[in-house]
């Protein structure tokens, strides 16, 4: 599968508001470990092999275990690999990626209201709704996996 366009040279400012809510999340109430965690499962969902590939190395980068890395999928099953905010994390991010299937019970908010402030509520939010933009973008333009790159397929 090749790639079919590069959004970033075909329309430069397509994702500049992209690009500056990644800037603010790379620095925002959450820690990076979190955020890419969120990143993967999100990416998991949708099916993104450029997204998943691209978040699984930074977590690598980031010093997560593997053991963690590839439970990330089934996280309800990781038992004490995940703590009680990433658990949180990964429902809520479940939940909102699935928006159509769930219509975000009120269960699920105060579950992660729980465990997330307002703040962090707000940029645990920000961070599955930019994923899922980035992934409709990684999906539809067929971005390249680094991995697939790295064969010399792409």
């Amino acid at each position: 599968m090749s790639q079919r366009i590069d959004f970033t040279k075909a329309a430069p400012n397509a994702g500049k508001g992209l690009f500056a809510a990644s800037a603010y999340l790379s620095q925002c109430s959450l820690p990076l470990v979190l955020v890419d965690l969120v990143y993967l499962r999100v990416s998991q969902i949708n099916g993104c092999a450029y997204c998943v590939d691209k978040h699984s190395r930074d977590l690598l980068k980031q010093g997560l275990a593997v053991d963690k890395l590839v439970l990330v999928s089934a996280w309800r099953e990781g038992g004490a690999l995940f703590d009680d905010r990433e658990r949180a994390a990964l429902a809520w991010s479940e939940s909102l990626t699935l928006v159509a299937q769930t219509g975000v019970p009120d269960a699920d908010f105060a579950a992660v209201s729980a465990v997330f402030n307002e703040r962090e509520v707000v940029d645990l939010t920000t961070a599955v709704s930019v994923m899922n933009a980035y992934n409709r973008l990684g999906v539809s333009m067929r971005l390249t996996p680094a991995a697939v790159s790295a064969l010399g397929d792409a």
